[in-house]
Order: structure tokens, then sequence, then C-alpha cells
């Protein structure tokens, strides 16, 4: 049996869903508003659908997984399939099948000019507290990147 918890967090961003898509999922600014998880955090890979991405850290360490579904400009669904440590995948560590897969899904939600983003994210739990304290964090900062008019 899988132990996670499953946490959920939106926020509305005064800027166009395609404005909100980009900058979340552009590697520059997402470097930006990850910093609320892992400074210098990155990802590799693509965003999209079957595809294999990481979520790594400095040193190359982090998560990996495979984007499951793909909406443009409506929803991202990444399904976390385990741990990335020295360059390698661990997919079936106990630590691993405790909780793995995770899925983390984002909506984009429309309102004329405005985007509602929600969150919803099955976490260990072990991390649901870091994670509830980080994602409002994380989203202030997309947030403010979506409504600056700075180029990256």
């Amino acid at each position: 049996m899988r132990n996670v918890k499953v946490i959920q967090h939106s926020i509305v961003i005064k800027a166009p869903v395609e404005h909100v898509w980009q900058r979340m999922f552009d590697p520059q600014a997402y470097r930006q508003w990850t910093a609320a998880f892992c400074e210098g955090s990155y990802y590799q890979g693509e965003w999209r659908q079957g595809e294999t991405i990481r979520f790594l850290d400095p040193d190359g360490n982090g998560m990996v997984a495979h984007i499951a579904e793909v909406r443009p400009l409506e929803f991202m669904s990444i399904s976390h399939q385990g741990f990335v440590y020295a360059g390698r995948d661990d997919l079936d560590s106990e630590q691993v099948t405790s909780w793995a897969p995770a899925f983390e899904n984002f909506r984009f939600l429309r309102h004329g000019d405005i985007t509602e983003l929600q969150v919803e994210q099955e976490v260990a739990a072990e991390y649901e507290s870091f994670m509830q304290q980080a994602w409002p964090k994380a989203l202030e900062k997309l947030k403010a990147l979506c409504e600056s008019s700075q180029a990256l």
C-alpha cells in the first residue's frame, strides 16, 4: 500500500493562460519559481506526454518521472516514479515502492485574461509538511514571474 498524502494548492494569476503555461514550464523560469523547493533545481527532459523527465538539484540528485498526460493550456499530469542518486534512477527500492507512483497534476482555468492554477500532488507522508510550506512560496514566485513584464 502506498504511503502518500494528497495536498492541494491554487493561485489566481493576472495573466492569460498561455503566458502562465509558458512561464511555468520554461527552463529559466522553472529554475526561479522552483527555488522554493530547492535552490538551483532544474529539469532534464521534455514536457511531452509519454516522455521521461528528471527534476534535479544542483548535485544532480532528485526525482525521475513520466509525463502522464498533457492537454496544452489546460492540464499537465506528472507521474513520479522514483529517485535519482548519483546519476542512477532508483525505481524499485523499498523507499521508492512505499509511495511510487505519485501524481502531480496542474490545472489551468481560464477566466478571461486571468488564470487560476490548481495544483494537486500525492506526496510521501514524510514530505507532506515540507511540501505544504513550499508550494505557496513557489506559486507566489510563479505569479510574480507571470505578472511581471520582464523578459526571461
